[in-house]
């Protein structure tokens, strides 16, 4: 696939070579259309039988042809920068501009988190023994740096709006958030409702609240709900799951680890996230 995506990408770049015709095929025994004014007519391609013939010249086929580009010179290097930033330097194809700090310490110590690397030297140490530190630990502060990035972005991008009308994952579907003052449902602080009839418009989540919420009530609200829920399908799977395995479980409670799906001990005591 990456080869695919280089050859596309340096065909933008190079004229179609011989053999390779981007004009519309004439009709059978129909003259070729002259070339436009200003434009280079194509080379036709040279057939196979005459590049066997004696005299055929491969070098002047090959000449007529520019040279290709290198993926470098058509990708433009990535680049991290911290915020504190006071320095930086190339590591493979990424410009990484890092927040360089002196301290009492005997060592170099690097530290990636979600605003980019920080370096931490002693005073003795020079900034080239820093860059050459860092060049040699390259591919580790990279693979760091990217899966900041790529979890900075997953973050970003799953923040909620806490408001009417705002939708929110739940099971691997949307769910749309309606703020129902009138408490016109039945159940313990919201409700979920299927959507009307069409499946591209997803459930919905009533809430007794008013429009006027603060978005901090709706969050807390919706976060109950949803724990609620959660114990409910929790309850559900250990009752079906622990016959099975042979096991017997005593009590559930709800997690809200940020690294971790849950636990469980001997006396049949679990531990889940609920998100």
């Amino acid at each position: 696939m990456m080869q695919r995506l280089v050859q596309l990408a340096l065909d933008l770049f190079d004229p179609p070579g011989p053999g390779c015709s981007t004009e519309a095929p004439t009709q059978a025994g129909a003259a070729p259309a002259p070339a436009a004014p200003g434009l280079k007519q194509k080379v036709p391609a040279v057939p196979q039988h005459a590049q066997n013939a004696p005299g055929f010249a491969a070098k002047d086929v090959r000449a007529a042809q520019p040279p290709a580009l290198t993926l470098p010179s058509l990708l433009s290097p990535a680049e991290f920068r911290h915020p504190q930033a006071n320095r930086e330097v190339l590591l493979g194809n990424a410009v990484v501009a890092y927040a360089l700090q002196r301290a009492r310490r005997r060592s170099i110590g690097f530290t990636v988190g979600a605003d980019g690397l920080a370096v931490r030297v002693p005073s003795w140490v020079t900034l080239s023994a820093v860059d050459a530190a860092l060049r040699e630990k390259s591919g580790w502060i990279l693979r760091k740096l990217d899966e900041a990035r790529a979890r900075q972005q997953r973050q970003e991008g799953g923040r909620i709006t806490w408001g009417h009308g705002a939708q929110l994952p739940y099971l691997g579907e949307p769910l749309t958030l309606v703020l129902d003052p009138t408490h016109g449902f039945t159940g313990r602080g919201g409700a979920l409702v299927s959507g009307p009839g069409d499946a591209a418009q997803g459930a919905s989540l009533c809430i007794g609240l008013a429009h006027s919420a603060s978005p901090a009530q709706i969050r807390d609200a919706v976060q109950a709900w949803l724990m609620r829920d959660a114990r409910r399908h929790f309850t559900a799977r250990l009752e079906h799951f622990a016959p099975l395995l042979g096991v017997r479980w005593t009590s559930l409670r709800l997690s809200s680890a940020q690294t971790r799906w849950g636990s469980a001990k001997a006396d049949g005591s679990i531990r889940l996230n609920w998100r």
